[in-house]
């Protein structure tokens, strides 16, 4: 469950729900504290949303009838910024770096970040990974760490 405090009067409450042949998210819009409308949308796969419930606030805040014009202007402008979580960017990057302290050699730490790297942000190395030196791989590896911990602030 997640709840986006749109304003002080609107809130809006987001849960993701598994189904028969995928999920769904579920969106309940409050003013004032009262549960005011609903709303579903239905997936098989995958999102393509830039952030998690972006598609069902917008549904919710379109098919709503208890929000005024002016509200509703609010909570667009609301769902049109970046929700995105990048905590877990930040911390993989500081897990993948402990592999400098603990590894006795470059290669031990290389492998290290790239294991930590591909856990925690899902992150898929170039088909040539394997042919690349340490060298090579170590640059590569820490630009990726160094990104992810300046992603991860931007809170």
């Amino acid at each position: 469950m997640k709840i986006f405090e749109i304003s002080d009067k609107i809130k809006a409450v987001c849960e993701f729900k598994k189904t028969k042949n995928g999920f769904k998210h579920e969106a309940t819009l409050f003013i004032n504290g009262v549960e005011r409308d609903k709303a579903k949308v239905c997936y098989l796969n995958r999102t393509w949303e830039r952030y998690e419930f972006e598609s069902v606030l917008l549904k919710l805040i379109e098919k709503s009838k208890s929000l005024t014009e002016e509200d509703k202007k609010i909570c667009f402008a609301f769902i049109k910024e970046d929700k995105t979580d990048y905590s877990m960017f930040k911390t993989t990057a500081m897990v993948a770096k402990i592999g400098e302290i603990i590894c006795k050699d470059k290669k031990e730490q290389n492998d290290w970040k790239t294991r930590m790297l591909k856990a925690g942000l899902n992150l898929e190395m170039p088909e040539d990974w394997d042919k690349l030196d340490e060298k090579t791989k170590q640059e590569r590896l820490d630009r990726v760490i160094a990104e992810a911990l300046k992603t991860g602030v931007k809170q």
